[in-house]
């Protein structure tokens, strides 16, 4: 991948992105197109993209072919199912892996503490409010992991020191590890859960995979998380679960689909809370993908291999 040229970098992230790769010794030739409605129209030139996973992505007419002189493309997302597979073949796509795992773990222990400690609910207001209230913990709690990449470590790195038990299912073979237990089946997870986040990627074979077999198997009362993508849950099979009490709470920072329009079930449930896909907010993820590019860039132009590169094959 060895270039001893400038090479030309098509920006989608924004003037500061723009401006501070413009700063690389190399002095890239860096063409800004933010946020663009049809990001596939890519300078013929172009040899590498940082990009985002729009949902514009989607619109890629499906003939659509890149030029052969776009070699690597980066995305500031962990998620890369927005973007047609014909933009993976043929070049190197490296992704925002981690990037975001301690703002969505912290978001995931305020759900959780919102639900054992019952702030809001037991708040003081009058006199005849300082009555005794059963309020929970997380100490001694058993926490499901569906998915054990660098969010799901994030989350379990967190449960340990409040003493929850780690129960975790993933794709890849593993034996577990200090403090964490590896799991034989994702029901394995749902059946000793209290409460359980599902942290995996959205590809084609996991598409669907919490379904209603799954929610049947939950331990009663179950606090349900989905901090991944929507299209990973069967939406109607959460539902039913949620009004049967299979399924406690659930807090939902994704959906199918985003934004959930007006009227949906979901927003009347008084056991639901949803989020506008903001788990990933509150930390310096900006800062932190502008690094990720530069250190990138300077593998890329060293002929070093680039780091967090997504596998086209498994779809992250």
């Amino acid at each position: 991948m060895h270039t001893a040229r400038k090479p030309v970098i098509v920006n989608h992230l924004g003037a500061d992105f723009g401006r501070r790769i413009a700063q690389h010794p190399s002095a890239p030739v860096v063409i800004d197109d933010p946020f663009p409605a049809e990001p596939w129209r890519i300078a013929a030139e172009a040899e590498i993209l940082a990009t985002g996973s729009f949902t514009a992505w989607r619109l890629t007419p499906q003939d659509w072919r890149f030029a052969a002189t776009l070699k690597w493309v980066q995305t500031q997302s962990t998620g890369v199912e927005n973007f047609p597979p014909v933009l993976l073949k043929d070049r190197v796509m490296t992704c925002g892996r981690g990037v975001n795992a301690v703002p969505i773990a912290e978001f995931v222990f305020a759900a959780m503490l919102r639900i054992e400690k019952r702030l809001e609910d037991t708040r003081a207001r009058a006199e005849a409010d300082w009555t005794p209230h059963d309020i929970g913990r997380l100490y001694g709690r058993t926490l499901g992991l569906i998915g054990y990449g660098s969010i799901g470590q994030a989350i379990a790195r967190r449960a340990r020191a409040f003493d929850m038990k780690v129960l975790v299912s993933r794709r890849s073979p593993w034996q577990g590890e200090d403090g964490i237990i590896a799991c034989g089946s994702v029901a394995d997870v749902f059946a000793a859960a209290d409460h359980l986040v599902v942290a995996a990627p959205l590809t084609p074979e996991t598409a669907g995979m919490i379904d209603e077999a799954l929610f049947r198997a939950a331990k009663p009362g179950l606090h349900f998380i989905n901090v991944s993508r929507g299209g990973l849950v069967d939406q109607d099979a959460l539902i039913r679960a949620l009004e049967a009490g299979t399924i406690g709470q659930a807090t939902l920072d994704v959906t199918t689909p985003e934004p959930l329009p007006d009227g949906h079930p979901l927003y009347a449930m008084p056991n639901v809370v949803i989020s506008p896909h903001i788990s990933w907010a509150g930390g310096d993820q900006d800062e932190a993908i502008r690094e990720r590019f530069l250190a990138n860039l300077d593998a890329y132009l060293a002929g070093r291999p680039l780091s967090s590169v997504v596998d086209p094959t498994s779809g992250y």
